[in-house]
């Protein structure tokens, strides 16, 4: 049916802190170009995900705590 199956946009490719990789997601934001910002709690940054991307850039944070 549609909208039964999702499609993974961010992440997806296990625990970690590489540019392709999140750790302890807890909050999302996407803007009106389709850009997810993700808040990766564990690496203490905020990722963005530009549509299309198969990793992430660190927008801010990064820097350890």
């Amino acid at each position: 049916a549609v909208g039964s199956l999702g499609v993974t946009v961010a992440g997806g490719n296990n625990a970690g802190n590489a540019s392709n990789q999140l750790s302890w997601p807890s909050a999302v934001y996407v803007d009106k170009n389709e850009n997810v910002y993700i808040s990766d709690t564990d690496n203490s940054r905020i990722q963005m995900w530009a549509k299309g991307a198969t990793s992430g850039v660190t927008v801010a944070g990064g820097n350890g705590k």
